[in-house]
């Protein structure tokens, strides 16, 4: 089967480790992954921001260095969610909004393809110690991923998954908001950070790159021996 990755931006130029370890895993469970150079940001953080018609064009090209992949699997569940809306933002032109529905169609975050596509619910990872997880807000949201990370995570050997209170809470990320809303921002990852703290783990693992920034950033600031880990270098630890 050949897959196409679509990095994101945060794991190119912050987190190209967590774009490695999803390519080995994807490799070792049969895969042919390949990365289209011409690939740029999705348009996401524009979107959000409300300039639409200015993040079309990056939208156009992610459409085009894509269209000729079987499917396209991203380490974000935040970036996939944003493939999703390409349909709807390009509704009116009509020939780009059925490549976009082509897109969407064939786009999975990652553990969602190794369960849902491959079938594959146990990739022969192993850790050593204690987890929780968080769940970020476009992932389960947005993008309606839940159980496929949870799975993979149960069956990694030498793990144990512990729950996270207050799981639903956002981090304070949200893109922009953590820039706009800064003080605001501060104090509900603080409150996650708390969270995290209070399961006595030694790993918070997550999907989504700028969720672990965010977290792992205050983490770090606080001093706390926790370490932070994408859940695919957890499933790529052996």
């Amino acid at each position: 089967m050949k897959v196409a990755l679509f990095a994101t931006c945060l794991v190119d130029m912050f987190q190209s480790n967590v774009g490695k370890a999803t390519v080995e895993v994807l490799e070792r469970l049969g895969c042919e992954v390949e990365f289209p150079r011409s690939q740029v940001c999705c348009g996401q953080p524009s979107y959000n921001s409300g300039y639409v018609k200015e993040s079309k064009e990056a939208m156009k090209k992610m459409i085009k260095a894509f269209e000729h992949a079987q499917y396209v699997i991203s380490p974000s569940g935040s970036c996939a969610a944003m493939f999703k809306e390409y349909p709807h933002v390009l509704q009116d032109e009509k020939e780009w909004a059925e490549k976009a529905k082509r897109l969407a169609d064939k786009t999975y975050e990652l553990t969602q393809f190794i369960v849902e596509v491959l079938k594959v619910e146990d990739v022969g990872a192993r850790l050593d110690g204690t987890a929780t997880y968080h769940t970020s807000c476009h992932m389960t949201r947005l993008l309606g991923v839940k159980e496929p990370p949870k799975v993979l995570l149960h069956n990694v050997e030498g793990l144990e998954v512990l729950p996270l209170p207050e799981s639903q809470n956002c981090c304070g990320f949200g893109g922009t908001f953590s820039v706009k809303m800064g003080q605001i921002s501060e104090q509900m990852v603080d409150e996650k950070v708390e969270s995290v703290e209070s399961t006595n783990a030694h790993y918070l693992i997550g999907s989504d790159a700028g969720c672990l920034m965010n977290i792992g950033g205050r983490i770090q600031r606080l001093g706390k021996q926790i370490k932070v880990m994408h859940v695919a270098e957890v499933l790529n630890s052996r």
